[in-house]
């Protein structure tokens, strides 16, 4: 429990600042199943929207560039009229490579911070989250 806080009412029967914590340690995934039980903490709810608004669209735009964009394949040819195919990386490889690691950052300062208690809103999503929760 954190210093200083009490117990609030929740429908999981969790301390506000393990379950806010939950809600991103499964990126969206976990954040979908807290979105949709969670009935009445509002804190719960808004941090299992923003771990959805956030991390949904960052795993499929890092899915897009590291594995569609990213690798292609080149023929070679090794002599002897043998030839094969071999995987190659593109830049997109590597922003894909950046935006995965944009999110691991993002992801542990929400972990961190929800279980210490305290309210991160990010920018955009943040907004659009505390309206929805």
């Amino acid at each position: 429990m954190v210093k200083g806080k009490t117990k609030s009412e929740s429908t999981m029967d969790l301390e506000e600042n393990i379950a806010s914590m939950i809600c991103y340690i499964g990126i969206w995934v976990t954040g979908f199943i807290f979105f949709f039980l969670e009935k009445k903490n509002k804190t719960v709810r808004f941090h299992a929207m923003q771990s959805i608004l956030t991390f949904l669209p960052l795993t499929i735009i890092g899915w897009i560039f590291y594995g569609l964009l990213g690798v292609s394949y080149e023929t070679v040819n090794y002599g002897f009229g043998y030839s094969g195919r071999v995987p190659t990386v593109s830049i997109f490889w590597y922003i894909g490579m950046l935006i995965n690691l944009l999110m691991f950052i993002i992801w542990l300062i929400l972990v961190f911070k929800s279980y210490k208690g305290e309210k991160l809103k990010l920018p955009i999503v943040g907004d659009i989250a505390e309206k929805n929760a």
